[in-house]
């Protein structure tokens, strides 16, 4: 009797230490698998540290050179029979519009290099008849407001000007960001402009 209570003390006591031991392993699994998620997520948050802000003049380059985009493409991809396409008589052209917003840019090149705007009004169509010429032109007015943009830098953008408009004195930057305004205006108009023509603009299609 003695010897069976014996061998059951001694069978429950293996349970029991195999249990101790089984424990054991699941904690350490889950500890490792602890640590393992942490250093992901240690990784993870140190490749997802945010960027350093933009500088002001990076700041203004960047909207100037979005909306520039955005007209450049348009030109590019409106089909040529129809520039002179208008939703009423009383509107630009298409070409027109392009032309005009374009040139509009020198409001802010020119006056922030202590010039007058090259043009105090639309360009006319006599040698820019072709869209490869109106293209050309849409790109030369975006890159060299841009390129004055770059030259001013941080510094150049606390610098006063005289608005050729309102003749009030305004820093580089806040005339910039008025011409980034209306070309973000004529740019509104031109997506008209596709819809009414029956066509979708390139800023609305599936991008691929």
């Amino acid at each position: 009797m003695w010897a069976v209570s014996c061998r059951r003390v001694l069978f429950y006591s293996r349970i029991e230490n195999q249990g101790e031991k089984m424990k054991r392993m699941i904690a350490g699994a889950v500890l490792a698998l602890a640590v393992a998620c942490g250093s992901t997520v240690l990784v993870r948050a140190a490749s997802e540290t945010p960027r350093p802000a933009a500088s002001p003049s990076q700041v203004v380059l960047s909207q100037w050179n979005e909306i520039g985009r955005k007209l450049i493409a348009m030109a590019e991809d409106f089909p040529e029979d129809k520039y002179d396409f208008k939703p009423v008589p009383a509107e630009r052209t298409f070409a027109e519009q392009l032309l005009h917003v374009s040139a509009s840019m020198y409001y802010f090149t020119d006056p922030a290099q202590g010039q007058k705007p090259r043009y105090p009004d639309d360009p006319k169509r006599d040698g820019l008849k072709t869209k490869a010429e109106i293209v050309a032109f849409v790109k030369k007015c975006v890159e060299d407001g841009a390129a004055v943009i770059k030259s001013k830098g941080d510094k150049g953008m606390g610098e006063l000007v005289t608005d050729p408009e309102s003749k009030q004195q305004i820093q580089v930057s806040d005339l910039a960001y008025g011409l980034t305004e209306h070309s973000g205006e004529h740019y509104g108009q031109l997506v008209v402009y596709y819809r009414v023509a029956g066509l979708v603009p390139p800023e609305s299609r599936p991008k691929k």
